[in-house]
């Protein structure tokens, strides 16, 4: 199969466990558990997979981007374990929510990077999501959206402005393997 197919992927809440408090260092983060084997399996179908994540915690100054880097090379030393292959991109927004950037979701700036920046288009990709922000930057670039119900999906699901299309899966390795059957 060529690299023809994209996923992208939210990170907190969908491939790590999130908190409230922010994930502030590679120690807090922490593999939603069968996580990183969906995105092995993903790389090893032949897909292009990638991260788009809003970081507010950086410009809070809760943490650096070095830190955000110290956390997103744990995610790839752990995902080795599964497969040789990396994640493709990794886009995050540093942005606090009132700075009235592009980038942050539910703005698809983040979505739209990646796309360029991988050479694809988005229309018809999937987007992987467990907050209502993320089925929204996904509709707005004509993608499929996926809610999962870990991290912030629960609550997510009782929102009365779900996108009509929104695909609901238990956890991220139920959402790889819809995605996989319908390939």
């Amino acid at each position: 199969m060529s690299q023809s197919r994209l996923v992208i992927l939210d990170r907190d809440g969908v491939i790590n466990q999130d908190s409230d408090e922010y994930i502030k260092s590679a120690r807090e983060w922490i593999p939603i558990e069968g996580s990183l084997q969906a995105i092995a399996k993903l790389k090893e179908a032949g897909f292009l997979v990638a991260i788009a994540t809003n970081q507010s915690g950086i410009g809070r100054g809760y943490f650096s981007e070095s830190v955000l880097q110290e956390m997103h090379q744990k995610m790839r030393d752990l995902l080795s374990e599964y497969t040789s292959l990396d994640i493709d991109l990794i886009a995050y927004c540093p942005h606090k929510p009132d700075a009235g950037c592009d980038c942050r979701k539910p703005k698809s700036g983040l979505l739209k990077t990646i796309g360029r920046d991988l050479d694809m288009g988005l229309k018809g990709q999937f987007m992987v999501g467990d907050s209502l922000k993320d089925l929204q930057a996904a509709v707005s670039e004509g993608m499929q959206p996926l809610l999962v119900k870990t991290g912030k999906g629960l609550k997510t699901m009782t929102s009365n402005s779900l996108p009509e299309n929104v695909v609901v899966k238990k956890d991220l390795l139920e959402a790889v393997n819809y995605i996989l059957a319908l390939d």
